[in-house]
């Protein structure tokens, strides 16, 4: 089982799928267990996916300080990660959440960044949260599926910050292209109770200082990929278009019909099109 101790001593366990060159994937949630981003839609047929499981979730250590757990210190697990691979610059991909803590990365330490692929990406360290019209209209265009009536008042419930069990899983339709089985088996696959404390943990009272953060982006010299997925109502194709100004060499696609897990809803086009991304020469 790989796994290695970071900064303070805390294990951190990462997953392996595919060969060739490593590209490190930091799963969302927060704290959601790294198993549940799959071979991303088949992407492990191109690169060595490292996939490590957020301290204090899946199988990773709880850290013996919980104020570990907040997402600018996390930081340094990453870096610690990086350091234990070998790698003097790396590949990074960063799902949800997982973007906030790989955003704060890369604000950090961008000289140790050749790619940076954001994927329904978290968008508050950038400035271009939620706005709460638009979410409220993006989840009512899909309230004639059968499945709203139930789905509805948990995720009005997640989004005002209770992050439940019971709300996690009863708005989980409102993730997906379409409520499908390949949907329903996913929905909760690395979603687990042991992970609360993480997932409270991770924002706290985590205030993002954006003028710091905006100085470390703009010293990213790294190619950058911005993934929206059409149909996602949490991050809107529109505000990663607007983010993307804020990373000085970022393309941005948005996969049609795709929720918030693209890989799920169509899997061959959404690896094919993070492939040509990481095949992609650049001067």
């Amino acid at each position: 089982m790989p796994v290695f101790a970071s900064y303070d001593g805390t294990e951190i366990f990462y997953r392996e799928l595919g060969d060739g060159v490593p590209l490190v994937c930091l799963p969302g949630g927060p704290a959601r267990a790294g198993v549940y981003l799959g071979d991303l839609g088949g992407l492990s047929r191109h690169r060595r996916l490292i996939v490590p499981d957020q301290r204090g979730s899946g199988e990773s250590g709880d850290p013996a300080d919980p104020a570990t757990l907040r997402v600018d210190r996390l930081v340094e697990d990453v870096e610690a990660l990086r350091v234990h691979l070998g790698l003097e610059r790396m590949d990074l991909l960063a799902h949800s959440a997982g973007a906030v803590l790989a955003t704060m990365y890369a604000a950090a330490c961008p000289q140790r960044l050749s790619r940076l692929l954001l994927v329904t990406p978290g968008l508050i360290t950038v400035d271009r949260d939620e706005d709460e019209a638009a979410l409220d209209a993006a989840l009512a265009r899909r309230s004639g599926e059968p499945w709203y009536a139930a789905a509805r008042p948990a995720a009005d419930a997640v989004m005002l910050g209770d992050r439940s069990m019971e709300n996690l899983v009863a708005s989980r339709p409102f993730y997906y292209g379409r409520w499908d089985e390949a949907a329903r088996e996913h929905a909760t696959v690395g979603i687990s109770a042991r992970s609360q404390a993480a997932r409270d943990g991770f924002l706290g009272d985590v205030k993002p200082n954006l003028p710091l953060i905006r100085q470390g982006l703009a010293r990213v010299t790294a190619p950058v990929l911005l993934y929206a997925g059409e149909l996602d109502p949490f991050v809107p194709a529109d505000a990663v278009r607007a983010a993307a100004a804020e990373f000085g060499d970022a393309a941005v696609v948005v996969q049609p019909q795709a929720g918030h897990y693209p890989w799920i809803d169509d899997p061959a086009a959404f690896s094919a099109a993070l492939a040509g991304f990481l095949h992609e020469r650049r001067a």
